[in-house]
């Protein structure tokens, strides 16, 4: 993109559209070409030490990161594709460098003032869509992990919302908490 006068160029990615409880998470990175991170790939090709460690990478060299949620309550009434594009909006919304072109992950882009193109697998085809990709899965799970402290029946700390056999049971005892979506089955049968 820079070859084609484009520059700044931002990469966008969400992650959490499955799980039954916490927010749907977006990020947006613009990388310095002069100081690329070692270690960047797709989030979920890296375990969670190498994830962290090209997490503090991207931080460290980035031009400006952009993180986003949207949360269980408004996922609830929008639905989770409009969740996901108004994440991923907010992400680019709150860089503090506006892009002149949006990478975005997928086959669905937002709505954006910028110029933009959804690349489907994105996130293992562009460096800053990897970099989004991995900012966004760290700060999701570390939420997560907040709810897991807030919420201990459910093991959020672990499942990331997900469910889990362990998030499952907790459902059927204590049923749902204000971090799980009520429109997702099985939540929305109960």
């Amino acid at each position: 993109m820079r070859r084609q006068g484009a520059w700044p160029v931002a990469g966008v990615d969400e992650v959490g559209r499955g799980p039954l409880a916490g927010p749907v998470a977006a990020a947006a990175v613009i990388l310095d070409p002069a100081r690329l991170p070692i270690g960047v790939d797709d989030s979920k090709a890296l375990n969670h030490k190498l994830r962290e460690l090209a997490f503090e990478r991207i931080m460290a060299s980035a031009l400006a990161v952009g993180v986003a949620f949207v949360t269980p309550m408004e996922i609830d009434a929008m639905n989770i594709r409009q969740a996901s594009l108004a994440a991923m909006r907010r992400a680019v919304a709150s860089l503090s460098l506006a892009p002149a072109f949006v990478l975005v992950d997928g086959s669905d882009p937002p709505d954006l003032p910028y110029q933009c193109r959804a690349i489907v697998k994105g996130d293992a085809t562009a460096l800053s869509i990897a970099a989004a990709s991995i900012v966004a899965k760290v700060a999701r799970d570390a939420m997560m992990r907040r709810l897991g402290a807030i919420y201990p029946d459910y093991g959020f700390e672990t499942n990331v919302g997900y469910a889990a056999q362990r998030h499952l049971d907790a459902l059927r005892r204590n049923g749902p908490t204000p971090a799980h979506r009520l429109s997702f089955s099985p939540l929305r049968e109960g």
